[in-house]
């Protein structure tokens, strides 16, 4: 006859068993874990960034020839706006931007062709704002900023670190740091600097950022806007009117140098 704190016991075990079959984040078998580290069930879990459980397959890709829209015509025309003293000039390259593209195939490749041409001129037209035409590899003054959120346990800072903007995209916090370092393989927590030292590197976390948080918004249709929230929600809402339209006049410029319309929904 079981005692009461024994059959504790064994459903306590059962539950660890079940637990290390199924995921490192917890999650029952049925249920994803998401690039959060929660468990779910649907897209905000099983979608984008899945970690492991029965994540959804990513979405087809069409025919688009990326490098062929991102000629150096267009990728030079947007570094050559920048001043000659500019440390990005010696570090940013189309080059180096399509070796980074080789390991996200649908970057650039969902939807229509339409759909592409619109989310590589949004994409440029970020990365044009955050870096000033690929002048900055570093956030300015970046040093005396503290983006270190001490509550994410998961991804914890390194004190002698900092996780101020780095890169096109100037990635930014230790919980955007960690993880960025275990997909791409460096270790962003302990070695942030590899972000502002290694080009490919730097732009593989612009583009591992943007394909897990952006490109859905854009290709979906919800506007060029959404993907400012997504990037720098502190700017949207009347946070600050200056910068959004900034992102917007490089988005519809590069737009119009691509051959297609912006669409709708361009602020936020």
């Amino acid at each position: 006859m079981k005692t009461f704190s024994g059959i504790i016991i064994t459903v306590l075990l059962f539950i660890c068993i079940l637990t290390a079959s199924a995921q490192n984040c917890g999650c029952s078998p049925d249920l994803c874990c998401s690039r959060f580290g929660f468990c779910g069930s649907d897209e905000a879990y099983c979608g984008t960034g899945c970690q492991q459980g029965p994540c959804f397959g990513p979405p087809p890709t069409n025919d688009v020839s990326v490098p062929s829209i991102v000629t150096d015509a267009f990728f030079n025309g947007i570094v050559d706006q920048s001043d000659a003293g500019c440390e990005g000039k010696g570090f940013y390259s189309r080059a180096a931007f399509l070796e980074a593209i080789e390991n996200y195939p649908q970057f650039g490749r969902v939807g229509s062709e339409d759909d592409s041409r619109r989310e590589i001129a949004a994409f440029f037209a970020h990365v044009t704002h955050e870096t000033g035409h690929f002048c900055y590899i570093e956030e300015i003054n970046g040093p005396s900023r503290d983006y270190c959120d001490e509550n994410n346990t998961q991804y914890p800072c390194n004190p002698n670190k900092g996780y101020y903007g780095r890169g096109p995209i100037q990635l930014s916090w230790n919980y955007n740091y960690g993880p960025a370092g275990q997909s791409i393989g460096f270790d962003g927590l302990n070695n942030p600097e590899t972000v502002a030292t290694d080009p490919v590197i730097s732009f593989r976390t612009a583009l591992w950022f943007w394909m897990n948080n952006v490109q859905s918004l854009i290709v979906s249709g919800q506007g060029f806007g959404s993907t400012i929230r997504a990037i720098n929600g502190m700017e949207c809402d009347g946070g600050n009117s200056d910068t959004v339209t900034s992102r917007v006049r490089y988005y519809t410029q590069y737009c119009d140098q691509l051959g297609v319309a912006p669409g709708d929904n361009l602020r936020c």
